[in-house]
């Protein structure tokens, strides 16, 4: 068998898999994870791996790769703190590590919410979801949001709702 024959008889398994955990792991988009799982499949189809195995065993194969992969990646990227950072090496400063113009107290604060902020929009957010708040970051009011978004400013009003759901969320894990 081909990997073009293979890949289309797997792909629908796959692609459910890669919806699955990115209900668990909101810091990928499914299809990030689905192109991670079908570069895995093609690895291992060139090493010649999946000459004899079941279709059950690849998707399995694929499944725990994502899983591990996602593990790997968080393990990475969860530092959003800049006092986590600094726990870390305990023998460095504020200055070391952000420099001299970011080490004064409210320079510290302002560059704590940008890191915040930006680990909250990018971790979850649909695109329009990341408008509005990009919108409201920029002081807009709610009726002036719907228009450029082309709902109701009732709806913009649900959004943020949302926002605020997903956002606290987000700051039970720190």
């Amino acid at each position: 068998m081909n990997f073009e024959e293979l890949h289309k008889k797997l792909s629908p398994t796959i692609k459910r898999i890669a919806w699955k955990l990115n209900g668990h792991y909101r810091s990928f988009s499914h299809d990030d994870l689905y192109q991670e799982a079908t570069v895995h499949l093609w690895t291992n189809f060139l090493r010649g791996k999946l000459c004899d195995k079941t279709d059950s065993y690849i998707l399995q194969g694929c499944y725990f790769h994502l899983k591990n992969y996602i593990r790997k990646i968080n393990e990475r990227s969860n530092i959003i703190s800049i006092d986590a950072a600094l726990s870390l090496n305990e023998e460095s400063t504020i200055e070391d590590i952000l420099g001299k113009y970011w080490s004064c107290d409210d320079c510290r604060d302002e560059l704590h919410n940008k890191f915040l902020t930006e680990s909250i929009r990018n971790n979850g957010f649909n695109p329009r979801e990341k408008k509005l708040f990009e919108y409201l970051g920029q002081g807009m009011t709610t009726r002036s949001i719907g228009k450029r978004l082309g709902i109701s400013h009732v709806s913009v009003v649900k959004l943020m709702r949302k926002i605020r759901v997903k956002a606290r969320k987000h700051l039970d894990k720190i």
